[in-house]
């Protein structure tokens, strides 16, 4: 499955630090107005842009890297701590292949994006739903408001329901956009209606209407990462395999975790300084 995301470049795989120091001032960030004034004053060159890079190099968002984890089921009433695996690490469930699994999201942590406060966060989901001999692309969009440090007041969300599997495994892909327009802020409140409120529902059989809802909800989440007062954040692409190879990720029920990850902190701990996407997978 090719990424449906191509063309959407996240802050963090950003080479210029006179397009982020654009960006930041767009979004009249809290934390750096001041200083992006002064470090990128003419008089100063580039010891001004160095001193600016210096400032940004420990904020989460500057990383386009991400890991991720695994957490197997837990018994019916169990609170217990589980340990976080490696999918790679995993026994895959085969009892999944051409079968339908349901997807939510569970977490959507915000540890720190730019431009401060409050952030109308939009989240895309793009899979590949197998029926019978083909293969049709799928994509869920959906804005949440998060608080600066907090997470998404949201457990279980659904995102796709009844997504078929093939006999080779499943990839999924996500992508999340920091809307600061407020232009733009309106159109997200179409994305609060009923059909998406309620996640895409996928049957067994083709459905002529997925391909334009797809074509939509991908065409504006590319818009609106293009805009100057938004910034994509973040991007993953996730492919789950029954196959035993070292370096795959393995199908199985339970939560995957994507972190996006800064360079020198640990996967998980990190003081909550990190961003994280967790969702679950389920028959």
């Amino acid at each position: 499955m090719s990424s449906v995301f191509t063309d959407i470049k996240v802050i963090g795989e950003c080479e210029e630090p006179e397009l982020i120091i654009a960006k930041l001032q767009n979004m009249q960030d809290p934390e750096f107005q001041d200083d992006v004034s002064e470090d990128t004053n003419p008089t100063r060159g580039s010891k001004g842009i160095l001193e600016f890079l210096n400032l940004v190099q420990d904020q989460p968002w500057m990383y386009a890297t991400h890991k991720f984890g695994y957490i197997p089921p837990t018994k019916p009433g169990s609170l217990e701590p589980q340990v976080i695996k490696n999918p790679s690490a995993i026994t895959a469930d085969t009892s999944l292949k051409n079968n339908s699994i349901n997807i939510r999201l569970d977490r959507l942590h915000i540890a720190k994006y730019p431009g401060g406060g409050t952030h109308n966060v939009m989240v895309t989901f793009a899979a590949r739903n197998q029926v019978a001999d083909t293969q049709e692309t799928v994509s869920f969009s959906q804005t949440y408001r998060v608080q600066e440090g907090q997470s998404a007041g949201i457990a279980g969300y659904p995102v796709f329901i009844g997504l078929n599997v093939g006999s080779q495994g499943v990839a999924f892909e996500c992508s999340t956009v920091n809307v600061k327009n407020t232009e733009d802020q309106a159109i997200l409140s179409a994305l609060e209606s009923s059909p998406f409120q309620n996640g895409l529902k996928l049957l067994t059989t083709a459905q002529p209407a997925i391909a334009p809802f797809t074509e939509i909800t991908v065409g504006v989440v590319k818009m609106l990462a293009q805009r100057s007062e938004n910034v994509a954040v973040q991007k993953f692409y996730l492919g789950l395999d029954f196959e035993n190879m070292a370096m795959g990720c393995r199908l199985a029920e339970g939560n995957y975790i994507a972190i996006q990850l800064m360079m020198k902190s640990p996967l998980i701990g990190n003081g909550g300084f990190t961003n994280l996407v967790l969702v679950q997978l389920y028959i």
